[in-house]
């Protein structure tokens, strides 16, 4: 009977006020506010006066209200992250970057996947709006026009106002890796050009024509394959493409891939056809995923530094949320060259012919 009636009591208790835990120290609500928010206004507060108010809080399970406290304040602290997908090997790894940051900040995120459908980044925009989120982190996102809140734009490459691009050099990417390919003596080099939706295609593709250019390698529209829909994310949707390929008989010596997931994809078919990686083909990929230091053979790669693009994507837009420094159109990210087993040097034997193997498909995926 006892207890029917104190898990009743326990269901009706009503929840702890910030007043009752000011009462229970004998301060007012405003000290105790100030240091359970940890706010500028608590540094004057003593340091063993901190510890008796958050001993309490504890004691008296005292939860703060959320929305009671973004009213208040006219703060949410939290912001909104618009990607083109969630769970791939880039924009993994960028979130968690931002996560790191935004936590250690006090700033929550909300996070949403529009897949590059161009009515789902319209609703989920307007959607984050009604939430209260103070600002915008998009990812693999091309914006067209400026949004009503401070945004970063993570490989964003097009010019639009109060809108702050994190860009890669792709002018030095494309010059490490086709360097590396020269030095190794290949000439005859193949080339994946990303798909449209891509926010990277565009630039990274100009910047390997222009290196193509200065370092005398010509950029030939049959060694020249244009990925698309979700080939550059899912290395099995890439497969059919290298296939293709394959089936034109060209020879090359190497395959500069758009990124990781279409290199590993590249290095997976031309095994099956019968190629050796590197001896036959050198492979070079992009972004340096967790995957490519566990491909066989494994990959040699222009790295991204993902995880650091994500923190200076979030501190940038908390400096432009919090009005600290100066407003910056574009922050670019120097590239590494990570050299690992799948180049080699051109060889110069009949191997070189490449062949498409009769069970290979012969028509193109797209």
């Amino acid at each position: 009977m006892n207890t029917r009636k104190n898990q009743r009591e326990t269901k009706g208790t009503r929840a702890v006020t910030l007043k009752a835990v000011a009462a229970h120290v004998g301060l007012t609500p405003g000290t105790v506010s100030a240091v359970l928010n940890n706010s500028p206004a608590c540094r004057s507060v003593p340091q063993h006066t901190k510890n008796r108010i958050l001993a309490a809080a504890r004691e008296l399970n005292y939860r703060p209200n959320f929305m009671a406290r973004a009213l208040r304040v006219k703060r949410t602290y939290t912001i909104g992250v618009i990607a083109a997908e969630i769970g791939d090997s880039y924009g993994s790894v960028v979130i968690s970057g931002m996560e790191k940051f935004l936590r250690e900040q006090g700033f929550f995120y909300l996070t949403v996947a529009h897949r590059h459908d161009v009515k789902l980044l319209e609703s989920y925009s307007q959607l984050l709006l009604e939430r209260g989120i103070e600002g915008f982190i998009t990812i693999d996102t091309s914006i067209t026009q400026p949004l009503p809140l401070p945004t970063v734009a993570l490989a964003g490459h097009r010019s639009v106002e109060g809108v702050t691009n994190v860009v890669l050099d792709h002018r030095r990417a494309a010059q490490l890796a086709l360097e590396h390919l020269v030095k190794l003596g290949h000439e005859e080099i193949a080339f994946m050009k990303g798909p449209k939706v891509s926010s990277d295609a565009e630039a990274r593709w100009s910047s390997i024509c222009e290196a193509a250019r200065e370092l005398g390698i010509g950029v030939r529209p049959e060694l020249t394959l244009e990925l698309a829909g979700e080939a550059a994310s899912d290395p099995m949707s890439g497969s059919p493409y290298v296939k293709e390929l394959l089936s034109r008989k060209q020879r090359f010596t190497a395959l500069f891939a758009y990124n990781d997931n279409s290199a590993i994809a590249a290095i997976r078919v031309m095994q099956d056809a019968g190629l050796k990686i590197p001896g036959d083909v050198s492979v070079v990929g992009f972004d340096d995923i967790q995957a490519a230091a566990y491909t066989n053979p494994s990959l040699t790669t222009v790295r991204q530094p993902l995880r650091k693009m994500g923190e200076i994507a979030a501190s940038t837009l908390l400096d432009r949320i919090e009005e600290r420094g100066e407003y910056y159109p574009e922050i670019a990210v120097e590239p590494e060259f990570v050299v690992r087993q799948s180049t080699a040097r051109a060889c110069s034997t009949a191997s070189r012919e490449i062949k498409a193997s009769s069970h290979l498909a012969s028509s193109p995926a797209h």
